[in-house]
């Protein structure tokens, strides 16, 4: 290869890497990380302190913390998030197995849909339930967030766990595998 040739490749090659990595920044989506920093950063609850209240329709029928007998599994999640859809398998299997003991129930908790660049809705959460086919009780779009505020623990998804006496004895975000959510669940039920 002569030295013309050598050059022309590297300056086409250079064109393309310039023109990829122009494209790669461009279609990132905005709106999911602007919406994600402007999430409560740690939410008024906490483990140890008793459950902010509330009461909300789900997929399921009403759900109203204060009357509600048995423990509480609550997650808050983004539809876009792809750890809450990850763990919807997981909450799922759950579900299965200590939905009988355990109250479950999800609490949307961002106002960008699925996709990353538009707003959330009705219709995007439900969207959300068909596509990772989720079994437990999720709540009703709230555009103000109002219930995932008084939880959301900088990230979603955050996990509490609420006891008979109303107390919050398990407060996480991110992440977790079934095994862990198990033994957390199982000491939820002693």
């Amino acid at each position: 290869m002569n030295r013309r040739t050598l050059l022309t490749f590297s300056i086409v090659a250079l064109v393309l890497i310039a023109i990829v990595a122009i494209l790669v920044v461009k279609l990132q989506p905005t709106q999911q990380l602007q919406n994600a920093s402007t999430a409560p950063i740690v939410a008024p609850a906490s483990v140890g302190s008793i459950a902010p209240t509330f009461s909300t329709p789900t997929t399921q029928g009403d759900f109203d913390l204060a009357t509600v007998k048995r423990p509480v599994l609550l997650e808050v999640f983004a539809t876009w998030c792809p750890h809450c859809q990850y763990e919807t398998g997981v909450l799922d299997r759950l579900y299965t197995r200590y939905g009988k003991r355990v109250a479950f129930i999800a609490i949307p908790g961002s106002t960008t849909d699925i996709t990353g660049t538009g707003a959330s809705s009705q219709e995007d959460v439900q969207g959300f339930i068909d596509r990772f086919g989720v079994r437990y009780p999720v709540a009703m779009y709230d555009p103000s967030l109002s219930i995932s505020k008084l939880y959301l623990q900088g990230g979603y998804p955050t996990i509490a766990m609420i006891d008979r006496s109303k107390h919050i004895v398990y407060l996480k975000s991110g992440q977790r595998t079934y095994s862990a959510l198990a033994r957390a669940v199982k000491q939820l039920l002693q």
